[in-house]
């Protein structure tokens, strides 16, 4: 890899690390490991982070028809390293011809880059009057330090870019002082992105375009939360590895078109913090019918789903577990629901009998919503729920947990979870089933999530689910995330961002209920050998319902793109919109959706 400012690193184009790179996420903390001994070693990763910036923003002014010239750029530099990346690639574009303005956040500047940046030509606002940065002004009144203030937003809105680096991923928590106020007055303020999804995530027309330095400024690097003020990118530059943030939402959202500039880390023995599933890895998870199957060895999936006054939700989970690979379908319900599934899947068997799995909840009413005949449902699936519970009503250990098949527990049935339960419980809730889940199970939490809480920090609301019953987490969503735990018993996160927007439609949850039923039934012998794979077959059914919507929707939307390698050629992503689709549409996709996976 080549850059810019003359510096080179040879990086291997060995596929199982680019994979592992562009899949995987690491903490801070984690990164700053990784790279030590680069540091160590004299090589000099700003200079290198600081050139591909530059060379990013260049190609953004390109785009735009913007002759670097022309060109206004402000950097919002905050005194660490993240700073003088910024300012470096400030430097660079000044050096091109640019008219760079860099607002000094902090109270100091990173000394060698600022350096550079002054003689390069560019310009530098101060704003706090405590600062000490050689040859600019400070000591100003607060009144003179407002009018900076204002100064500053007014400066970053009339640019063409913003290179945001005041923070980057030294800085946890909410952006207080200056830096919180230039990310109320630039950006948002602890509210989701309000955005189209566009099939390529491209930047938007909307100038000046952001182009974040590792990070958007004020997001959860760490856990993907937007806990207050921050900067959302069109661009993310990111370096040496992914973080969190670049796939965790909602700050994945905030982080527009992501470039990973490859360090050359050495990965090979750091534990990702949160990994993305990818079409490979579901194909893998995928069992093929054998010349000896029969209907039974495919796999059975029972479904208590669907209620009198719901009974679509049981039409919908039983012909998606019909569709996903299995060799038979169980259901117990109510009769009006069974006449309807027996219409559209007369393969379907009714009553109770031998299952590889079970699907609950769909489509059943919770407490308090219950209608005529919908008890029988719920007394159902409560009976068998007290199966996966890991302590009798007598506080004794139930031996007969660990040898239950696999369940899906979804929307009415959560309310009936018992508060300790086997991994091979995967619990599918949204964000508002899991606030209500967390008021029900956490005393610290009661009355005080709501549905808006989880969908800011949706991450750790479901490791909190996870650590509360211990079952394997699915907390829908445009990216869907995964916890449970892996072999050690520790825990694992995965996440699925294959879906378009356009499955945020009624019964798009039975779906992935019945196709998560499904690929459970078929693994059922590996499950129980090994209950540490229930996450990897949540994440690969996610994925494949997502892909199915793709299919059905004609769109290359997807809640998450994968990162561009920096110096390396990519293809140009498709750029199909699609169109609405219904639930049913997702179902008669499934097949399709298995025959791409495996081809």
């Amino acid at each position: 890899m080549l850059f810019r400012s003359g510096f080179s690193m040879d990086v291997s184009d060995d596929a199982d690390r680019l994979q592992t790179l562009l899949y995987s996420s690491y903490s801070a903390d984690v990164v700053r490991q990784l790279e030590r001994p680069l540091l160590d070693d004299g090589v000099p990763l700003m200079r290198m982070a600081a050139s591909a910036v530059a060379r990013v923003t260049l190609s953004l002014l390109d785009d735009e028809d913007l002759d670097v010239e022309d060109a206004r750029v402000t950097v919002l530099a905050g005194a660490g390293d993240n700073g003088g990346d910024g300012l470096y690639a400030g430097a660079e574009l000044a050096r091109e011809g640019a008219q760079v303005t860099a607002v000094a956040v902090g109270r100091s500047l990173h000394e060698d880059a600022f350096r550079a940046f002054v003689r390069a030509g560019g310009r530098v606002l101060v704003l706090d009057p405590a600062a000490d940065i050689p040859g600019c002004t400070s000591g100003f009144s607060a009144g003179e330090a407002g009018e900076r203030l204002q100064a500053a937003v007014e400066c970053a809105r009339g640019s063409h870019v913003v290179l945001d680096a005041m923070t980057g991923i030294g800085v946890a928590g909410v952006l207080r002082g200056v830096a919180g106020t230039l990310a109320s007055s630039l950006g948002m303020d602890g509210v989701l992105p309000d955005k189209p999804a566009l099939p390529n995530n491209d930047p938007s027309a909307d100038l000046p375009l952001v182009v974040a330095v590792d990070a958007p400024s004020g997001v959860g690097v760490d856990d993907g939360s937007l806990p207050g003020p921050y900067i959302p990118a069109d661009v993310t530059v990111t370096f040496g590895a992914m973080k969190p943030c670049a796939m965790v939402p909602p700050a994945s959202y905030a982080c527009g078109r992501i470039t990973l500039v490859d360090f050359g880390f050495d990965v090979d023995d750091a534990v990702p913090f949160a990994e993305m599933t990818d079409g490979d890895f579901v194909a893998d998870s995928v069992r093929l019918p054998s010349l000896a199957d029969g209907k039974y060895s495919r796999g059975v999936v029972g479904l208590v789903t669907g209620s009198a006054r719901y009974p679509g939700a049981a039409v919908l989970s039983a012909r998606a577990a019909a569709c996903a690979n299995v060799g038979m379908v169980r259901y117990l319900g109510p009769q009006r629901a069974q006449d309807m599934i027996l219409a559209v899947l007369p393969e379907a068997v009714l009553g109770k009998g031998r299952v590889q799995s079970w699907v609950v909840g769909s489509g059943v009413p919770a407490e308090g919503d219950v209608a005529s005949g919908d008890d029988m449902q719920r007394a159902t699936i409560a009976a068998l729920l007290d199966h996966y519970a890991l302590e009798d009503g007598d506080g004794s250990r139930n031996e007969r947990a660990e040898g239950m098949p696999p369940i899906v527990v979804d929307a009415g049935a959560l309310d009936l979870l018992p508060c300790h339960v086997v991994p091979q419980v995967v619990i599918t809730p949204h964000a508002g089933e899991l606030a209500a889940l967390l008021n029900r199970l956490d005393a610290d939490m009661a009355d005080v999530v709501s549905r808006q809480w989880v969908e800011a920090r949706p991450l750790r609301a479901a490791l909190r689910a996870h650590e509360l019953t211990g079952a394997t987490v699915l907390l829908k969503g445009a990216v869907t995330i995964v916890v449970g735990a892996d072999g050690d018993g520790n825990t694992r996160i995965i996440l699925s961002g294959r879906a378009p927007a356009w499955m945020a439609t009624a019964g798009s949850g039975d779906v992935l209920a019945g196709v998560l039923g499904a690929l459970l039934a078929q693994q059922d012998d590996m499950l129980s050998d090994d209950p540490a794979l229930v996450p990897e077959v949540a994440t690969a059914a996610a994925y494949m319902h997502g892909l199915a919507g793709a299919m059905a929707s004609g769109s290359e939307q997807r809640g998450w793109h994968r990162p561009h390698l920096y110096g390396h050629a990519g293809k140009t992503p498709a750029s199909a919109i699609g169109h609405p689709i219904v639930a049913g549409d997702v179902v008669a996709a499934v097949p399709r959706a298995f025959g791409e996976l495996l081809r």
